[in-house]
């Protein structure tokens, strides 16, 4: 297990070092390899992602007429909305109005 650890440069983890395993023709369950890989320390090295937004085509943006001013002093006399897009799956787009 150090071996298969060490040839792939402390990349592979728990599933990674089992599939490894068996396919050496070693049985072997996964709780087995995890307290293994606790036992000699052994902890693979993962890399953070790089943070990437995109905000995509902007629409229009209406003025701010309000300021952010909410005081009122009547019912019905601002009335304020917001909607957010989210990315689903299929590359379907889902909107949400609240």
């Amino acid at each position: 297990m150090k071996l298969i650890f060490e040839e792939n440069k402390a990349r592979y983890g728990k599933r990674r070092i089992k599939a490894e395993l068996n396919n050496r023709d070693y049985k072997i369950g996964l709780k087995k390899v995890r307290r293994l890989m606790k036992k000699f320390n052994l902890k693979a090295i993962c890399s953070r992602r790089k943070y990437k937004s995109y905000k995509g085509t902007v629409g229009k943006i209406a003025d701010n007429i309000l300021n952010r001013n909410f005081v009122v002093t009547q019912p019905n006399q601002k009335w304020t909305t917001d909607v957010t897009e989210f990315s689903g799956p299929f590359g379907k787009h889902i909107y949400r109005q609240f």
